[in-house]
C-alpha cells in the first residue's frame, strides 16, 4: 500500500484548537517534523484539514517489484 509522508511546514501557534489537535493526532509537533503514514481515507481527512500548515509527499510502494 502507498505510503503519505507528512512534513509540518508552519507553526500550529494561533490556531484554532481542532487544527493544532489533528496536528498533534498525526504525530507532528514542531516545524521540519517528518511522520510517514499508511494512505488511508482517514488520513488524507486529517491532512485536507491542515494543508496551510503541511506539505505531503506519496511514496510509492516499492515491494510490488
Amino acid at each position: 500500500m502507498a505510503q503519505l509522508k507528512v512534513v509540518q511546514t508552519k507553526s500550529a501557534i494561533g490556531r484554532p484548537q481542532n487544527q493544532r489537535n489533528t496536528l498533534r493526532s498525526l504525530g507532528l509537533k514542531r516545524i521540519g517534523d517528518v511522520v510517514v503514514k499508511e494512505d488511508r481515507p482517514e488520513i488524507r481527512g486529517m491532512v485536507e484539514t491542515i494543508p496551510h500548515l503541511v506539505d505531503v509527499e506519496t511514496l510509492s510502494d516499492e515491494k510490488g517489484s
